[in-house]
This record gives structure tokens, sequence and C-alpha cells, in this order.
């Protein structure tokens, strides 16, 4: 704390509104129909008492000492209708600020007035407990470690596609073989009949390279091709020379 700093206590009070408060509840009214001009002339009266005996008197107490001289002036005189402020709501402002400085005076009084921890009312003990040692303890077996080195082996190594060899069919075998086979047939002649006698394998790559050859060969114009219905058997036939 700052020695240089002026503290001042006049018989208990803490400010001028603190004595401002005290003064107005001397009047034994309501904070809201106090008298003014009756509170600024005990304010003003104390001050010249505490003066007279010459005490030391803080800066606030004179400051607000004046304000109140010149409340109690523009009051008293006729009103001005052009002069700023009003000094009625100067009064109305003054004892609005009396009144909550009234009602935190009276909430931090039920505040202090309840029973206080450690003082009045003390808190239940709370039992120390006992100490509790956690060790892990792991049960593998040969199976579990190598099930686990497996798992991250599999994440580790590079992953490889091997695609199986397998007998297919070219399009250019196919080709060959529809347009060989369609200029020795008269009639129609379903595509299934054009296939080699192979594996189930090897026989869907034929009807598919077959069908693909069938319409390259109708495309340029040396085989005829017809179907009843979608879906239906696929005929094959060379063109008329």
């Amino acid at each position: 704390m700052d020695d240089a700093q002026l503290t001042l206590d006049l018989d208990g009070w803490e400010g001028p509104l603190d004595l401002l408060l005290t003064l107005a509840r001397g009047q034994k009214v309501d904070l809201r129909r106090i008298s003014i001009l009756a509170l600024v002339e005990q304010y003003l009266g104390y001050v010249e008492s505490a003066r007279a005996l010459k005490l030391e008197l803080a800066a606030d107490y004179l400051v607000m000492a004046a304000w109140l001289a010149y409340l109690k002036s523009a009051l008293l005189l006729p009103r001005d209708p052009l002069a700023e402020p009003d000094p009625e709501a100067l009064a109305f402002r003054l004892q609005r600020r009396l009144e909550r400085l009234s009602a935190m005076r009276e909430a931090g009084a039920r505040l202090m007035a309840r029973d206080r921890s450690g003082r009045d009312v003390f808190a239940r003990g709370a039992p120390e407990g006992l100490r509790t040692v956690r060790k892990a303890v792991w049960q593998a077996e040969i199976f579990d470690l190598i099930a686990a080195y497996g798992r991250i082996s599999a994440r580790t190594r590079p992953v490889m596609h091997v695609v199986a060899d397998r007998e297919v069919m070219t399009l250019e075998a196919a080709l060959d073989r529809v347009s060989t086979l369609v200029g020795t047939r008269i009639d129609w002649s379903v595509i299934e009949s054009f296939l080699p006698e192979a594996g189930e394998r090897l026989r869907r790559s034929a009807l598919a390279s077959s069908f693909v050859a069938a319409l390259e060969l109708a495309r340029q114009g040396r085989i005829e091709l017809r179907q009843a219905a979608p879906f239906a058997p696929l005929y094959l036939r060379a063109c008329a020379s």
C-alpha cells in the first residue's frame, strides 16, 4: 500500500455516500420520500463541525459538500426552464443512488450473517482411503503370439496382385474361325455352333469373342445377323454374292 495515500475514516463512514445514507435514515422515512434540503443541511452542518474541530477532510467529502450546496441553491431558487441540468432530476438521481447503496449494504449484512465454513459449520471429513497399486500381467499362448505377428506383418507387407494365366480366345482368332465356318454354311446357324469344343472357361471367352467378331463381319457386309427377341438366340449366315 502506498504510504502517501490519504485514507480517512470519519466515525466509521467510508465515503460521503455512506454519511448521506446514515443522515437520510435519521429522517425515519422511506428513502424515496426523504427531504433533500434537510439532508443537504445536515451534511453541510456535519462537514462544518468537522472542519471546526480541525479534522483533515478527504477531497471527496469536500467535493460532495460543494455539489450539495449547488443542489440546495438550485432547489431554493426559481427554476429556469432553459437551465441544465434539472435540479429535480439531480435530486431524484441522488435518491436512487442512496437506495442502491442501502440495498447493497443490507445484502452484504445478510451475507456476512450467514454461517461460515470453519467457524459455524464444518465439512465432513473424507476418509483417506487405501493405496491401490496396479500391475499389468500379460498372458498369451503361442497361437496368440503368432497371430499378432501375422497381423503386424500383414500391415507392413507390400500388396501384390497376381493374375492367374488362363486360356482365352482372342478377337483375331474368333474372326478367322467365324469367317471360315460361315462360308461353309448355307442356312442360318446359331452363334454357339461356331464355338470350339473346350472347357467352360474357354467357351465363355470364345462366345464373347465370336459375338464381337460377328458384329465386325456384319459391319463389313460379309454376314447377316438375325435375332427374334432380346436375349433370343443369335443366328448368322453369309451374305449372298
